[in-house]
């Protein structure tokens, strides 16, 4: 069973670069972010999801870091 979670946890990466990748080739229009009263400069599409993927997976490990923890 334990061998089941590196599986599992590489398949999950993999579909999501995979899924980045995709979307990036289909779709390199610039965009622009904004945030209340910030906005960015256009930045292909691909950038910014290529961005929240890697902030989302460091997000999700330093949760489990910190849940584990406690």
């Amino acid at each position: 069973m334990k061998a089941l979670f590196p599986f599992t946890t590489s398949l999950i990466l993999a579909v999501a670069i995979a899924a980045v990748a995709i979307l990036s080739v289909q779709n390199a229009t610039p965009v622009s972010l904004q945030f209340m009263i910030f906005e960015s400069i256009n930045i292909p599409v691909g950038v910014v999801l290529a961005f929240s993927l890697a902030i989302g997976l460091i997000a999700g490990a330093i949760g489990i870091f910190i849940y584990h923890q406690r």
